[in-house]
Parts: structure tokens; C-alpha cells; sequence
């Protein structure tokens, strides 16, 4: 099962679309292996090298540090 890291609300229609048999979606996930944000910042935010990605649930990424 994959960890998903919840950075912002995002709409019921984007959540439905993932499998609860293999991804765990939590707002407070300390280990990640994913990361789903919208608008809130991650260039100060440390994240762990065994994270697999990061979706962005909006258009951009300067949110992001890429």
C-alpha cells in the first residue's frame, strides 16, 4: 500500500479516483511515498529521498521545487 500525503483539500472527484485497496490517503502522513498538493508550498518543506512523486492537483509548479 502507498502513503499519500494530502498538502491541501482537494475536490471529492479527484479523491474517488484512487484505489483505497492500494493508496492510504491521510493529511498527516510523516513518510510519504507520494505527495498530492494544490497550493501549498513545498520549497521549504523537507521531503525524504524515498519519495516516489509528487502530483499537482492545479496548473504550474512554481510551487514546487523542481
Amino acid at each position: 500500500m502507498k502513503n499519500v500525503l494530502l498538502m491541501n483539500s482537494i475536490a471529492d472527484s479527484g479523491i474517488e479516483q484512487f484505489d483505497y485497496t492500494r493508496y492510504h490517503l491521510s493529511t498527516d502522513e510523516e513518510d510519504p511515498d507520494l505527495i498530492l498538493v494544490r497550493s501549498a508550498s513545498l520549497h521549504d518543506r523537507e521531503v525524504n529521498p524515498s519519495l516516489k512523486a509528487i502530483g499537482r492537483a492545479g496548473a504550474g509548479v512554481n510551487n514546487i521545487p523542481v
